[in-house]
């Protein structure tokens, strides 16, 4: 007797359906995909218990005519795919015609239905893939499908599902992901009785991201859209500050199905690259649109994974979006004050009838309680002319901050330079006035006197004779910048157009230094060194360093081996010294070791971290106003700088009205 046996028709129907069914979520993802390909704009899904008790998908679409309503739950039934060339442009999400024949072989299914060329609606039962009832109901266009009691005649399965909050959770993901991929479509979902979902579908993606993804990743995500080769990439992703500590955030459509691709997350991680913080990671929702025949969505039972005929464009085409949206949308991050103050409190104008400003001597004096109107417009006339000349310093172009910074003239007078005079010292004993003090303590910029302007009179102070030469605000270049100083040796202070921008010069410097290196290459700033550096290496690290020696040369490290396991460094980029470079040709070796499956341009680019992390000037260190202000003018030159190569922000703003809060003025 034969060994082949051939199944029982409900048998193989139970296996085939565990390819497709593995959880309730399989079938809400079956059952609303349909609805999306039958034209609906309102979706309703509704579970209860985890979708294990029961689970109903309700449409608009365009419904199932009678006649096709059998036939819709037979295997290898669907309207989707007639002829084999069909399979080469899938534009539906749906195609295979197995979802609806594996759902009622492992649950009882319930369908209220109705299309436009029928009169009445259909009302059709089928338990275990056996029909149970068909007859006719008053509905309205379109389609309801109620499953019930889920794997109830399959025992091995049941068991492997898992608690109802986990189920439910799943089935949340999968619509959370649909309604990402259509926001032209309004979804209502509804769990144990309470509505936890409900999208505007309204075609504004950003709405439908706001109702799913929440308000933070709405308002801290920038738009992407970028079109090369017949790949057009559009949605949108979150600012590197606001990256996330696993991938969960990351969403991808192709031609509207949710996958997900290893290289659209690789490009979109490589775009984020030295913006990023090591183990964060960037949050998005990007549709990438490409012709159908450049992607074979026929790969997966779930449907979930794709293959592309050629994966570079797609992935060119994601990092430049990335790319370019990070550089156009991003902006200084901005940090706000918590507010302490008192909310019952009655918040009263403050006024002061008089004030003692402390003499140095100790002797209180009494300035007058009422300025006059010409001492508000001299006052008004300082800010004008500090607006029209710019507020920057005469720092000249020619000025860099890399290096040690042996080229800035850090000799040059602080009055001259920066507007600001010596304060008086305690030892002193010259009386001075209390204008003179009010100088001191708040030094003002020195003023450049516009060409218009005519020779003070003898009797007319030099301010007030300034108030005729004053331009219209119109003419007010809309730029104001002014040094404050510096905090803790390690933050630039800048005030811009009514805010504070602290700066961190070391990771400022880091960047300035690895974007130079990146686009000059780093051959062309080696140096040769004064004593040549040996390295002692372990056997694999030696081996390691001598196959890329072409890219270490490359980065401007001359390697050679000496013998048994050290290596000679001769020369090296000119932003390190010596003892720097055997420390980093060190390091590399290891790196190399630990990670064999990178590509060339891996390795060089951690390389440049490297130099730059060890190059760029240290928090802590002592820094002349002058070498501040040029990091400060080199990081408004190119947005790329605000971010270290670390991923770690390199500025952040302190808004007036932030400061004032505080205050109580506001």
């Amino acid at each position: 007797m034969g060994r082949i046996n051939i199944l029982e028709k409900h048998i193989a129907e139970l296996i085939a359906a565990g390819e497709v069914v593995e959880r309730p979520s399989s079938v809400i993802k079956e059952l609303v995909e349909n609805s999306i390909d039958s034209g609906a704009t309102a979706i309703t899904v509704e579970i209860q218990d985890g979708g294990v008790t029961m689970m109903r998908v309700t449409d608009n679409g365009s419904g199932i005519m009678r006649d096709d309503v059998r036939n819709a739950f037979k295997r290898h039934a669907t309207s989707k795919v007639r002829e084999k060339d069909d399979l080469d442009s899938i534009g539906t999400l749906g195609f295979r015609g197995e979802a609806l024949a594996s759902i009622c072989a492992v649950a009882k299914v319930e369908l209220l239905t109705k299309a436009d060329a029928d009169d009445v609606g259909t009302h059709y039962k089928i338990e275990g893939g056996d029909e149970v009832l068909m007859e006719d109901s008053g509905c309205p266009r379109g389609t309801t499908f109620i499953v019930r009691n889920i794997f109830y005649n399959v025992p091995a399965r049941m068991k492997f599902l898992k608690k109802n909050t986990s189920e439910s959770t799943a089935v949340a993901a999968v619509v959370d992901k649909i309604a990402l991929s259509h926001s032209d479509i309004a979804f209502t979902f509804i769990r144990d009785h309470k509505k936890v979902l409900a999208t505007a579908g309204d075609g504004v993606e950003k709405n439908c991201i706001y109702s799913v993804l929440g308000r933070e990743f709405a308002l801290n995500a920038v738009p992407v859209k970028y079109e090369l080769d017949n790949i057009r990439v559009t949605g949108y992703v979150t600012k590197p500050q606001f990256a996330r500590a696993s991938r969960s955030m990351q969403n991808f459509f192709i031609n509207g199905r949710f996958v997900k691709s290893r290289t659209a997350m690789a490009a979109l991680e490589e775009a984020c690259k030295g913006m990023v913080m090591v183990g964060k990671f960037p949050g998005c929702v990007l549709h990438i649109e490409m012709p159908y025949e450049l992607v074979d969505v026929n790969v997966h039972p779930a449907k979930i994974e794709v293959r592309f005929v050629n994966e570079r464009p797609v992935f060119e085409a994601v990092y430049h979006a990335v790319k370019t949206a990070l550089i156009d949308g991003d902006t200084i991050k901005q940090i706000k004050l918590e507010d302490h103050s008192d909310k019952s409190a009655v918040k009263k104008p403050f006024t002061m009838s008089q004030y003692e400003v402390k003499k140095i001597s100790g002797t209180p004096v009494t300035p007058p309680s009422k300025r006059n109107d010409r001492q508000a417009i001299n006052v008004y006339n300082d800010l004008i002319r500090n607006a029209l000349n710019g507020g920057k310093l005469p720092l000249s172009d020619s000025q860099s901050p890399f290096g040690n910074f042996g080229d800035l003239d850090i000799k040059a007078d602080p009055e001259s330079v920066y507007g600001i005079k010596p304060t008086q010292t305690q030892e002193s004993t010259q009386e001075i006035t209390p204008k003179q003090e009010a100088k001191a303590i708040a030094p003002e910029p020195v003023l450049k006197k516009a060409e218009s302007e005519t020779p003070a009179d003898a009797h007319i102070s030099h301010r007030e004779n300034d108030i005729e030469d004053i331009k219209p605000l119109a003419d007010i270049p809309p730029k104001y910048e002014r040094f404050i100083g510096e905090a803790f040796n390690t933050y630039i202070i800048i005030e811009r157009n009514g805010e504070l921008i602290m700066i961190d010069k070391h990771a400022l410097h880091e960047r300035i230094i690895y974007e130079k290196l990146r686009r000059e290459q780093g051959k062309k700033h080696a140096q040769y060194l004064l004593e040549p550096a040996a390295v002692t290496l372990s056997k694999q690290q030696h081996d390691a360093i001598l196959e890329k020696k072409d890219l270490m040369s490359e980065s401007g490290f001359e390697v050679e081996d000496f013998g048994g396991s050290t290596i000679i460094v001769r020369s090296a980029p000119s932003f390190i010294d010596a003892y720097d470079a055997a420390a980093t040709v060190e390091e590399m070796a290891q790196h190399i070791l630990e990670n064999k499956s990178n590509v060339e341009s891996e390795y060089t680019d951690w390389l440049y971290h490297n130099i730059a992390c060890r190059s760029a000037i240290k928090g802590g260190d002592k820094s002349s106003p002058n070498e501040l202000m040029a990091l400060y003018m080199e990081m408004e030159k190119d947005p790329n700088y605000r971010y270290c190569p670390h991923g770690r922000p390199t500025s952040i703003v302190l808004t007036k009205y932030s400061i004032e809060k505080q205050f109580g003025r506001v």
